[in-house]
């Protein structure tokens, strides 16, 4: 919009005017996703997770075949949210062999499981066997109903 068909001719919506029009491929590069972010989103959505409910606890249970557990990273951020993480790495060459067929999945996994607000962030184990990651997050307790308060009548 040109402020000066609207009557506004001061140098203060000029420059106004100047500093909001972005030209069209500006615009694009401010919508366009960040590479970090295209990584992630590549590594959530080829991690699939089962998450399982049980009266004292939470259990996320991910497919790790192959993997040891210092390939695998299990952290809580923000308070309230589990991260499982890792990397799968390509094996070593041996010397003479060539792929005919590379099928396996290599390369960085993750998954972000924002946790319920009874999850205990301070009890969390996670176990990895026969290429099965088990992360168990312990519930808090319910909290204790509150008793009524007896307020004494005094008379007057």
């Amino acid at each position: 919009m040109d402020f000066r068909l609207a009557g506004f001719d001061s140098p203060l919506f000029a420059t106004l005017h100047h500093l909001m029009d972005v030209p069209d491929d500006a615009d694009k590069s401010f919508n366009a996703p960040t590479r970090t972010y295209v990584r992630d989103a590549r590594a959530m959505a080829a991690t699939p997770a089962d998450v399982k409910e049980y009266p004292g606890s939470y259990a996320f249970v991910v497919d790790m075949p192959g993997l040891k557990s210092g390939d695998i990273k299990v952290q809580v951020e923000d308070d309230n949210v589990l991260v499982i993480s890792g990397e799968r790495k390509r094996e070593e060459e041996k010397e003479g062999a060539k792929y005919l067929r590379m099928e396996r999945r290599i390369g960085k996994f993750m998954r972000k499981f924002t946790l319920p607000e009874n999850a205990n962030t301070e009890a969390v184990s996670a176990v990895c066997h026969d290429g099965v990651l088990t992360v168990t997050v312990e519930k808090l307790p319910p909290p204790e109903p509150k008793k009524p308060k007896t307020v004494e009548v005094k008379v007057a």
